[in-house]
């Protein structure tokens, strides 16, 4: 089976995503905006095989383009010919209509699907959760319930942007749920009533044991279906809250006794990244009593410097703060914890609850593979809406039937076993050369520009601007292969044995 026959998200890096998207009112056939927007969000395989059987495109004088709001800068036409020219012909099987292989669930709670949203902005209010369950989510942890006071500064979020404008990490300043704990208990209750089948993840911070207490109890009375005790805000850490609990064992340990005394439905520990290891505060977890791990939360950080003012990002009248760390560039942080928490024997069998940077189905999975046996989503979210559920469930669901899973739960930890904590048990008597691919190469040079100033000077660059490889010099690092932006290097097919070299 190959999964090579799809197109690379940044072929559609300039698409809007727009609400209501003008392209596809003006097309005929109604199609773009969602095959754009499969594309933009790595689901091309899927898109291309739910597209009708002829290509409405051909002969179209592309009113799409046209009616673009970034005209001209969005191939709407060729990206739908390649997915019917390149993608389509690779696919080994239709469109799977049967969703059950994606069902699972969290601590013996059914979830028809491994995607939550995670405690934030976008699960704070009633009607926001219900739309969301109408898109397609599976549940929701909502906003931290607490009895605090919260005011909120403004503004609250900061970026770090890729070239092509996309946030790649987002920083928020912005703390717990501003609605009262009766309130938020009466969102709980409406939503079970509208939604039965939706899972209700309470998150809650208290101040003492008897609150951690109090409000478990009152989630469950309310129709929580779990509870999530938040010891990893890292905004709420004055007077040892949020991340302060987390980095510390003892107290994580105690609260979740003082939770688990309060109700009988299950509990999750919300730990914090911002330590060396979670396994104390994991193992902590489970001599309180917890059901199963939630992580990771976002993590401390500062995202810029005004070079006018001086003032770090965001600015708030002269002053900033310490922030959540969030977005895709968190998430090989947080694959690194969640391997090592479902890596780890001690705490074999508790439910873990994965986060940080999931934007695609392909990020979900990785989680998956690792050990998570449930996701949660809030960044991507904030970035695209609700709607981004429609492509990571039918993309996952695509792939689990391209790899004859039966089931979510089969993928659960089949990467954990080639993970290790140290690199040394990797093999290192041989190599694996880099291979050109003449017909893709653009002669940018920036293969041999690397390796010489990176690397270890084993390219040549000639008068025919085509990059040549010196056996004798190449170590086999692969730098090549990062750095070049048209994908014209791959690997060759074995790997051969290589002398010393100093």
């Amino acid at each position: 089976m190959s999964f090579e026959n799809s197109i690379s998200r940044s072929a559609a890096i300039d698409c809007a995503l727009c609400a209501d998207a003008p392209c596809e009112i003006a097309c005929p056939a109604k199609i773009p905006a969602k095959a754009v927007r499969s594309i933009r969000f790595g689901n091309s395989r899927y898109a291309a095989a739910v597209l009708p059987q002829e290509n409405p495109c051909a002969g179209c004088s592309a009113p799409c383009e046209k009616a673009c709001v970034r005209a001209g800068r969005v191939p709407i036409r060729a990206l739908m010919d390649k997915l019917y020219d390149e993608v389509r012909p690779g696919l080994e099987l239709p469109a799977p209509s049967d969703k059950n292989r994606l069902k699972t669930d969290l601590c013996g709670v059914p979830l028809e699907n491994p995607f939550l949203l995670s405690s934030s902005v976008v699960a704070s209010t009633y009607d926001m959760c219900a739309r969301a369950f109408e898109a397609g989510w599976a549940g929701a942890a909502l906003k931290t319930i607490c009895s605090f006071d919260i005011h909120e500064a403004s503004p609250r979020f900061s970026a770090i942007k890729g070239s092509g404008g996309e946030i790649i990490g987002f920083k928020n300043i912005e703390q717990l749920s501003d609605h009262s704990v009766a309130e938020n208990m009466e969102i709980f209750r409406r939503l079970k009533i509208s939604y039965p089948t939706k899972f209700i993840l309470a998150s809650i911070m208290g101040k003492d044991e008897a609150e951690w207490e109090e409000l478990a109890g009152l989630c469950e009375q309310n129709g929580a279906d779990a509870v999530e005790l938040n010891f990893s805000c890292p905004n709420m850490a004055d007077g040892g809250l949020g991340s302060d609990i987390g980095q510390v064992p003892e107290l994580v340990e105690r609260f979740t006794k003082a939770a688990k005394r309060g109700c009988r439905i299950p509990v999750l520990a919300k730990l914090t990244p911002n330590v060396a290891s979670m396994l104390p505060a994991g193992e902590a977890a489970l001599r309180g009593g917890a059901d199963g791990i939630a992580a990771i939360n976002t993590i401390k950080s500062i995202t810029g410097v005004n070079p006018h003012t001086y003032i770090a990002a965001p600015a708030v009248h002269g002053r900033s703060a310490l922030g959540g760390y969030s977005g895709n560039a968190v998430k090989p942080i947080a694959l690194r914890f969640i391997s090592e928490l479902a890596g780890s024997k001690t705490l074999s069998g508790l439910h873990i609850s994965g986060m940080g940077g999931i934007e695609t189905w392909q990020d979900a999975l990785e989680f998956i593979l690792l050990g998570a046996g449930s996701v949660q989503v809030t960044t991507a979210v904030m970035q695209y809406g609700y709607r981004i559920i429609d492509d990571l469930t039918s993309g996952l669901n695509y792939y689990l039937a391209e790899k004859g899973f039966g089931s979510v739960k089969e993928a659960v930890g089949l990467a954990l076993d080639t993970v290790s904590e140290t690199t040394d048990v990797l093999e290192r008597d041989t190599i694996l050369f880099p291979k050109f691919d003449n017909d893709k190469c653009i002669g940018c040079g920036r293969c041999f520009i690397s390796c010489c100033d990176g690397g270890h000077s084993a390219i040549t660059f000639g008068a025919d601007r085509k990059p040549r490889l010196n056996g004798s010099r190449c170590v086999g690092c692969h730098l090549c292969l990062l750095v070049c932006p048209e994908g014209a290097i791959g690997t060759a097919k074995k790997r051969v044995s290589r002398n010393p070299y100093d």
